[in-house]
């Protein structure tokens, strides 16, 4: 609430000691003496005229108290104000006025009527007891007031929760706390009762943040799912542009990956609206990339048999991919549908670690999306030395000779890789022998283009015949 200007506060105050002043100058002054033997009546006259002067008296330093504890507070207050950068709670400027207006009017009782405090404290002592029980709520209000106007825990403008109310405080009282809930309504919260709850405070200067959940389907890529929503919510009215947005997979639901977004508001207090523009930014986003928003469902699916891998893509598009691959380009394309058939589809995450420099392997891979980096130790750290994209292929010395691996290979961005193993080699082989001559003339000219690049795996041999004789060992084809 706002406070009226000082000149309004001390206008009345000061017209009433100037009536006050007047009328106990006039009485003191004009008020004719009391006669000798004046009788009865001159006597009750000049006594009424005595307290007529006492009072007005009284009144005059009342009123002139009064207009010097109002300059006193604005002043005081006003020093706080310049010294804290904020205003003081109404309470602590109530609670200063009230001590200066008692002390004031103990002085004023004392040098006018000679009435002294200390005489009144026996019987006010069973006054106290009666107004205590009397007023025990009122009083434990007050003394709670007291005590969150010590302790601060929020100030008018945060955002409160306490118990069932959600509101934005506006004002502290020394009786209780008022909150605007958001549904336009006002709530009078008692001070004991803030006393005693868990209080959740939202303060209005502070970087508040909100979670909001949604789910996606399972066949949905989460890094997509997770690029796309941070990208929405970056222009969103109310949300912080210095923060990016957090989203992070929550859970595996039973028909959904469950995500939470969590972002960070300018204006707590209007969150509910901030919420709404949220979800709806996602729900567009969705549509944007033909994601998909689950719901619980059952349904029964009858296939007939197919040549497919194990994610589901047709054998057909896998020997295309595998004819692409210069090591291959000895195969038919019978030749090429039966390896595609017999190798299997994997999708890694950013990051991720497709194969370990020094761990066993029988198995090349072939990038069908995405892409890799290859990366070798360089004095205890890791160092790229290429990137291979859609349509390379790493492993495959591994896969014909059983070497070791050479290099650590991990996913650049999320990428799928076709595995191709040591059993599907060994039976193109049984069924046409002369693809191992093939083949290793192939892999020795590829090898030939990269010993410059990437360290030499122990015991290579340059003689093509050399090569042929460890595949067919390793193929036990002799």
């Amino acid at each position: 609430m706002t406070r009226p200007p000082l000149k309004k506060q001390v206008a009345v105050p000061l017209v009433l000691a100037a009536l006050f002043g007047l009328a106990w100058y006039v009485l003191l002054r004009l008020a004719p003496g009391l006669p000798e033997g004046a009788g009865e009546r001159e006597k009750m006259a000049q006594a009424a005229v005595e307290w007529a002067r006492t009072l007005a008296c009284i009144a005059f330093w009342m009123s002139v108290a009064l207009v010097a504890v109002r300059a006193l507070n604005e002043l005081t207050f006003f020093l706080f104000r310049k010294r804290k950068g904020y205003d003081a709670p109404a309470l602590m400027r109530d609670l200063f006025s009230l001590v200066l207006y008692v002390t004031a009017g103990a002085v004023i009782l004392k040098y006018t009527l000679d009435l002294s405090f200390a005489a009144l404290l026996p019987g006010s002592a069973l006054l106290g007891i009666v107004l205590g029980l009397a007023l025990q709520d009122t009083l434990g209000n007050l003394f709670s007031g007291i005590s969150l106007h010590a302790d601060k825990p929020f100030q008018v403008g945060d955002v409160i929760v306490v118990g069932k109310h959600t509101g934005v405080v506006t004002s502290i009282t020394w009786r209780a706390v008022k909150i605007k809930t958001f549904s336009n309504h006002t709530v009078l919260i008692g001070n004991t009762v803030i006393a005693k709850e868990s209080i959740e405070v939202c303060p209005r200067d502070n970087q508040n943040a909100r979670i909001v959940f949604f789910s996606a389907a399972y066949t949905d890529s989460p890094v997509k799912v997770i690029h796309a929503v941070r990208e929405a919510m970056r222009e969103a009215e109310n949300v912080l542009r210095y923060i990016t947005p957090v989203v992070r997979i929550r859970d595996f639901g039973q028909s959904s990956v469950d995500y939470e977004v969590k972002y960070w508001l300018s204006d707590y207090s209007r969150y509910n609206d901030t919420d709404a523009l949220v979800r709806q930014r996602i729900w567009y986003a969705f549509r944007r990339n033909g994601f998909t928003f689950p719901f619980p469902t059952r349904t029964i699916h009858v296939e007939r048999p197919s040549a497919r891998d194990g994610d589901g893509r047709d054998t057909e598009t896998l020997a295309e991919l595998l004819s692409a691959v210069d090591i291959f380009s000895p195969l038919t394309p019978a030749e090429l549908s039966a390896l595609a058939a017999a190798s299997s589809n994997h999708v890694y995450a950013p990051g991720e670690t497709i194969i370990r420099a020094g761990d066993e392997g029988d198995s090349m891979f072939v990038v069908s999306r995405g892409g890799v980096d290859v990366r070798v130790d360089s004095n205890g750290t890791q160092r790229t030395i290429s990137r291979l994209g859609e349509g390379a292929f790493f492993g495959e010395m591994a896969l014909f000779t059983g070497e070791p691996r050479t290099a650590n290979v991990v996913a650049a961005e999320e990428t799928e890789v076709l595995e191709i193993g040591h059993d599907a080699m060994r039976s193109l082989f049984q069924t046409n022998p002369d693809l191992v001559e093939a083949l290793g003339r192939a892999i020795n000219e590829r090898r030939a283009g990269l010993l410059a690049n990437a360290p030499a795996a122990p015991g290579d041999e340059d003689a093509s015949d050399g090569l042929l004789s460890r595949i067919r060992r390793f193929f036990r084809l002799d």
